[in-house]
């Protein structure tokens, strides 16, 4: 068991989502927390929020040496990281031909390339303690591929290979130190406005205290692979099936028309106020 009390937790995109419900359930367990983002205000309104056990770092995640500078910083200020959750991520939700060059590079370093920064700025210390735990928050959309979601799915199938070969070799050569894999189906936060599910009763828009809670509990229980709702995993399983087939059955489910009427959530600008550290980005990320 992964135990939260007296454990230093740190989470990306964590000023609001789950990120930041998932910093307030961790608090209530006993860890300190530590926000990552690069939404100032936000940062630090969430961090007024929650209290003396809760710090936050202004820092780009797709900037690997901003990530490792402020991760010398976080060892410094807090402590070593014992539990490192990769939560945040972003979608463009357009059709493949109407991407901008600029927004696919910019999904796969935030959804992807960044979780190898993260990882390998506080890996080393889990290793030489044999303890520790990295979580992957990837989605249902990194296990089988859905229309107007090309880049967010392709960077999330990525996210998927990542945790899995982590897990193994993590398995292999450091045991103490563990990996949960976080795959749910659209979550009520915003950053999926307009998404419609055919079959609410089986694939529900997921709220999002319910998900922040469901991650808490399965790190807490050393959980490998952790699917919301829990028939997310059955696309496991309907992969190996012939590909006409697969496409029929996501027909009838409607997921291949979840994206009909996405808005998403959009970009606003926020004003400036002090943090601890200040690497600024041009873009949000959540």
């Amino acid at each position: 068991m992964t135990q939260l009390k007296n454990s230093i937790v740190l989470i990306t995109g964590g000023a609001r989502g789950i990120g930041y419900l998932m910093a307030e359930q961790a608090i209530q367990k006993g860890s300190t927390v530590v926000l990552w983002d690069i939404n100032e205000a936000g940062l630090n309104s969430a961090v007024a929020k929650l209290g003396a056990n809760a710090h936050g770092y202004l820092v780009d995640i797709t900037d690997r040496e901003a990530v490792y500078a402020t991760a010398a910083q976080v060892r410094e200020d807090v402590g070593a990281v014992d539990v490192l959750i990769n939560n945040a991520g972003i979608v463009t939700g357009v059709p493949f031909l109407e991407l901008p060059d600029e927004m696919i590079e910019r999904t796969f370093q935030v959804n992807a390339i960044s979780l190898f920064w993260t990882a390998r700025a506080f890996l080393p210390d889990m290793v030489k303690r044999n303890r520790g735990h990295i979580v992957t928050i990837a989605s249902a959309a990194g296990l089988v591929g859905v229309p107007k979601l090309a880049d967010y799915c392709a960077s999330k199938f990525a996210a998927v290979g990542f945790d899995e070969s982590l897990r193994i070799e993590m398995k292999m050569s450091s045991p103490g130190v563990k990996t949960t894999l976080v795959c749910p189906f659209y979550i009520n936060t915003g950053m999926f406005d307009g998404v419609k599910t055919k079959i609410p009763w089986l694939l529900p828009v997921l709220e999002e205290r319910d998900v922040a809670r469901d991650v808490i509990r399965a790190i807490e229980s050393n959980r490998q692979r952790l699917f919301l709702p829990s028939v997310v995993q059955s696309l496991i399983a309907l992969k190996a099936m012939p590909t006409n087939v697969v496409d029929f059955l996501m027909n009838v489910m409607g997921v291949n028309s979840t994206m009909d009427d996405f808005k998403g959530h959009g970009e606003k600008q926020e004003s400036p106020v002090t943090t601890k550290a200040a690497r600024p980005a041009p873009t949000t990320v959540h």
